[in-house]
């Protein structure tokens, strides 16, 4: 068989493979189909068949290359599951092998974040302590090579699997750098390259710790306690899940376990094919409280929402910033043949005062859904509950925050520096002949010399322009430098010290003891009355 119709036996394998669990889910035990559905069902199938077919005997072109795969993983498949939710996908080889790395939190490889800038391959940055950072590749570096392969014309996805390999294997790598005379050759030996989804945890004010979760993953749940317990005697917490796009349930229920008491319900699941699951924390807080913000955004979704309703309802802590993205539905990730797998909602869940958070998608675009979150906050028709000690929170669109702070808008002139990477670029030309301490500072020195780098190159601006946002220029300016010259949780902490979002949720600090207090009274309440019932005589 030639490899073209392996191909195309595979894609339609992978495609009746779907099908075969839809008519599952279709035909479970809960509202079974009659047998004359079912026929429906399998005509159907014929009938995509027959279409495919044709297609491939009469196309104007013909299905060369890999068109079969893409008219089944591109085409069918993709549209078959949106029309039944926006959160149900099919991932291909290379898609799946992305989502089941990104979940485990590793990979072999340097540890490096590369992206392309002017039809070439360049280091964002080195994660701390990877073989990259230890041999000193910094952020600019352009790569020019990978084992005497040159990247010219090649994406940052082609790249990045030339880096990727066996532990222990040598990889080498030409770059080019500002301020070198000629091209630096590192030979670096590939290692796991943890993925920590705590990018920054540090005492932001005395005795307040701030965490920043970037993403859900199979780690998440240790690193999460890791850090509390390294904080030791805190007196308050922000946790910081702003962009947080969700990811693995059980993560999310440990970081909850974490906080709650022992025995509050956390989170539960209802689907039609499967009974009930109901998600407790099972060890609990330890009688170690104190105040918490949750600082959420329209980025925050899925299991990182699962976390912040989970704490609003049970009054453990204050949620600022932006109502949430607004997704209640779950996921089953089924591999299929061919390395290929199907994400398919199985479930929706349920916040512990009963929310269902999912926001309305029927007759949605998926873009309008995906990204237009500009419409005013609006809590009429939405669905109402009670939190433990009976403050009114709301279903139906995600998770509303208690107090709102709105994510700063930028400027004209602010997008145009960043469409230009003015920053980056800048602190390769600055570094190219300096270092600098981590009390770097910029002063007046540094800013004429951002000056001339933007005369250099083309990019118009007034005194107004940079008076306008000169705190959030001089921060730009420092994170990036910080970052180049020490690391990126250094880059980070310098970001998170100007953060206005993060300066306002500290301000809430005093409300989020106050609720604490309130739970506290909640649950000695609950604690009187279980203790003093009575159980009826037989």
């Amino acid at each position: 068989m030639s490899s073209r119709a392996r191909r195309t036996v595979f894609s339609l394998i992978v495609f009746f493979s779907i099908c075969g669990l839809a008519g599952m889910f279709i035909s479970q035990k809960v509202g079974a189909q009659s047998s004359t559905d079912e026929s429906a069902f399998r005509d159907s199938l014929k009938q995509f068949t027959t279409v495919y077919q044709v297609v491939a005997d009469n196309y104007a072109e013909p299905l060369n290359g890999d068109k079969p795969d893409d008219v089944i993983y591109d085409g069918a498949i993709p549209e078959m599951l949106r029309t039944l939710d926006p959160h149900s996908n099919f991932y291909d080889p290379k898609a799946y092998a992305r989502m089941q790395e990104d979940e485990s939190g590793k990979y072999y490889g340097v540890g490096m974040v590369i992206q392309p800038q002017n039809n070439k391959i360049v280091v964002v940055y080195p994660f701390e302590g990877s073989p990259s950072f230890k041999a000193g590749l910094r952020p600019g570096d352009f790569i020019l090579s990978v084992d005497g392969k040159s990247t010219d014309g090649l994406d940052t996805t082609a790249v990045a699997d030339m880096l990727k390999g066996p532990k222990g294997t040598h990889v080498r790598i030409t770059v080019s750098r500002e301020g070198a005379a000629a091209p630096l050759v590192f030979d670096l030996v590939r290692d796991e390259i943890p993925h920590p989804s705590i990018d920054l945890k540090y005492e932001i004010r005395p005795g307040i710790a701030y965490i920043h979760i970037t993403q859900i993953q199979q780690t998440t749940g240790r690193e999460f306690s890791d850090a509390i317990d390294q904080f030791g005697d805190i007196k308050g917490l922000i946790l910081d899940l702003r962009g947080n796009p969700g990811g693995v349930l059980v993560d999310a229920v440990a970081v909850c376990d974490k906080l709650l008491n022992r025995g509050q319900i956390i989170v539960s699941q209802r689907g039609r094919a499967y009974p009930e699951q109901v998600y407790r924390a099972t060890h609990g807080n330890g009688g170690h409280v104190f105040p918490i913000v949750v600082l959420v955004n329209h980025g925050t979704a899925s299991a990182a929402e699962i976390i912040s309703g989970a704490l609003q309802d049970h009054d453990r802590a204050i949620i600022v910033g932006e109502v949430t993205f607004g997704k209640g539905l779950v996921q089953t990730v089924y591999p299929l043949s061919d390395n290929t797998g199907l994400a398919l909602t199985t479930y929706h869940y349920y916040t512990p005062s009963g929310r269902l958070i999912q926001r309305n998608y029927n007759g949605v675009s998926l873009y309008d859904y995906y990204y237009n979150h500009d419409e005013p906050l609006n809590l009429k028709n939405r669905e109402v509950k009670l939190t433990d000690s009976g403050r009114t929170v709301y279903g139906g669109g995600g998770i509303t925050p208690d107090y709102e702070i709105e994510t700063p808008k930028s400027n004209h002139f602010q997008d145009d520096l960043d469409a230009h990477n003015v920053f980056f670029n800048f602190t390769r030309h600055y570094l190219a002949n300096r270092t600098v301490g981590k009390d770097f500072e910029v002063d007046d020195a540094v800013l004429s010399q951002f000056k001339q780098f933007l005369t250099a190159q083309n990019i118009a601006y007034t005194d107004q322009d940079l008076n306008g946002v000169m705190d959030w220029l001089k921060m730009n300016i420092k994170s990036e430098i910080i970052t180049s010259q020490f690391s990126e949780q250094e880059g980070l902490r310098a970001r998170a010290n100007w953060d206005p979002m993060i300066a306002k949720a500290l301000s809430y600090l005093p409300q989020a003891a106050a609720l604490e207090q309130v739970a506290e009274k909640a649950d000695a309440r609950k604690e009187t009355v279980a203790n003093n019932t009575v159980p009826a005589a037989n």
